[in-house]
């Protein structure tokens, strides 16, 4: 299975990465395509840039990197309740391209805060809109406390419990669909 997997975050420090990249690992025989959004900034999304400008390359790029992939998983960080700005922009510039971003792809999306709400806001938020956009999410999980229950040098889940469920989360990607 070839997994793409990301935070919703242009921060470099990421919590969100760390937590997207761990629960990619625990996805048994995938190959992981570890995305940054980073790479694909473009400017602020607007109509007039749109007409103007055209839609820039780097969002079809987006798009192709998902059609790529076999599933999905993506870690969100909450701003202010809400998605990021860096990533709210590169999903709409994709969305303007094909409107089923997501592709029909099964996926896993995650969230994380130093907090202890685990940025579910946004992640009840991406779990209830990502079917309008094809996503086919198979479960979602919100991590609480973020430097309480992840180890950073080892880049694991150091909370027995939330790594169960963690693994169980991303374990729904490999199970048979059922009707």
């Amino acid at each position: 299975m070839k997994l793409l997997t990301f935070a919703a975050s242009s921060s470099r420090q990421s919590i969100n990465k760390h937590l997207a990249t761990y629960a990619a690992s625990l996805v048994a025989k995938a190959d992981i395509d570890v995305l940054d959004i980073n790479d694909f900034e473009m400017p602020l999304y607007s109509i007039d840039r749109e007409t103007e400008f055209g839609i820039p390359v780097l969002a079809q790029d987006f798009l192709d990197r998902i059609a790529q992939a076999d599933a999905i998983i993506i870690s969100f960080a909450e701003h202010n309740g809400s998605y990021t700005a860096a990533y709210k922009n590169l999903f709409d510039w994709a969305s303007r391209i094909e409107p089923k971003v997501y592709q029909n792809k099964p996926m896993v999306l995650l969230a994380t805060s130093p907090g202890p709400g685990g940025a579910n806001t946004v992640l009840t938020t991406a779990a209830s809109s990502a079917p309008y956009f094809a996503g086919e999410v198979k479960a979602s999980l919100s991590i609480p406390s973020f430097y309480d229950n992840f180890d950073l040098v080892t880049n694991k889940l150091s909370n027995t419990e939330l790594n169960s469920a963690l693994t169980t989360t991303v374990n729904n990607l490999t199970e048979n669909k059922q009707s």
